[in-house]
């Protein structure tokens, strides 16, 4: 079948906008599922072919016989891991991109800290209690929640003040490093087992961000003002150019334990590693994003790096396209979908 015989989807949500203009320029058909009421954005950008609308994303599973009519190929990004369950996806019987095995280790903090370990990646101390906490600390909460309840501690007792709002979930005590965060995206293709960099990015977060901007007597002056880490927009940044060796080489570290840990097909197509780059130039990444991340929208057509690499405007969505487009007519699609 030609590119055109097939429909990229993605929930209308996240990274949408990019994941169906890119699928547009490559010549697939777009479908976008919208929420009630969300549909009018997806509509103004002129991005999807066709919406459909829903009440729940959860209702996805109950189009399925509908999408594979279409030979609709799903691509998962941020929405897909806050608003199901990863066993759900296990089930899923309409193409999708990536390897699903991958989702399990994502969403575990055990799991990745052990991948991010055997791939000789540095990453912060976490500690197993409360009571083993000497140093400043974050706390953060399990899923794909845009650092929703995070928290910053600085010794046990400061602990169990704040932890006393999240009865019942789950989370893990991470030293907190002092540097600049930064957000390496990549882009992995297993057509011809290549790494790419497609971007780097910081988050905007509120109101940590906010605080910076009270002077020291002013927040004395307004006795509490507790930082939250809710992600609201991100901000490009590219990085100095003597560093992109190491972040090669952690990328493709990463790759290739996953290869062994995770499943002979590993993780492929878009990903990122989260982290902070000290002072030192040491780079400490606290976390893996196994798909794309929303601090890719800055890049829509390009970034620098993507468009040093290929003279012509190409987003991660569009890449991800390309990629599907590349393995349909090399009879390769079942390398990058299940």
């Amino acid at each position: 079948m030609a590119v055109n015989d097939y429909t990229i989807a993605t929930l209308g949500s996240h990274s949408a906008l990019q994941i169906l203009k890119g699928a547009k320029d490559e010549g697939f058909k777009t479908l976008c599922i919208a929420k009630k009421g969300a549909e009018k954005v997806y509509r103004s950008f002129g991005v999807a072919d066709e919406i459909l609308l829903v009440d729940h994303f959860k209702e996805l599973f109950s189009l399925q016989d509908e999408l594979i009519k279409r030979n609709t190929i799903l691509i998962p990004h941020g929405s897909f891991i806050a608003y199901m369950k990863i066993e759900d996806f296990k089930d899923l019987k309409v193409m999708y991109f990536g390897n699903k095995d991958v989702l399990e280790w994502e969403s575990s903090r055990e799991l990745e800290r052990q991948w991010l370990t055997d791939a000789n990646i540095k990453i912060p101390r976490i500690f197993d209690t409360p009571e083993d906490i000497d140093r400043p600390v974050i706390v953060k909460f399990y899923g794909a929640q845009g650092g929703k309840g995070y928290f910053l501690a600085k010794d046990t007792k400061d602990f169990h003040e704040k932890i006393s709002d999240h009865i019942n979930e789950q989370y893990v005590i991470q030293e907190y490093i002092i540097g600049v965060p930064a957000y390496f995206h990549y882009f992995y293709s297993p057509l011809n087992n290549e790494l790419e960099i497609m971007s780097f990015d910081k988050r905007y977060e509120s109101n940590v961000d906010s605080i910076g901007r009270i002077s020291a007597r002013d927040q004395f002056a307004l006795k509490k003002i507790d930082p939250s880490y809710v992600v609201v927009g991100n901000i490009p940044i590219t990085v100095r150019e003597s560093l992109l060796p190491e972040i090669f080489d952690m990328g493709e570290r990463v790759i290739e334990k996953s290869k062994k840990l995770i499943s002979k097909q590993g993780l492929f197509g878009p990903f990122c590693l989260e982290g902070v780059i000290t002072p030192e130039e040491d780079i400490f990444i606290f976390e893996i994003s196994a798909r794309i991340v929303a601090g890719t929208n800055l890049f829509e057509p390009y970034s620098p790096y993507t468009y040093i690499k290929y003279g012509k405007p190409m987003s991660t969505g569009r890449r991800i396209a390309l990629e599907i487009k590349n393995a349909i007519n090399n009879d390769r699609l079942s390398d990058i979908v299940c």
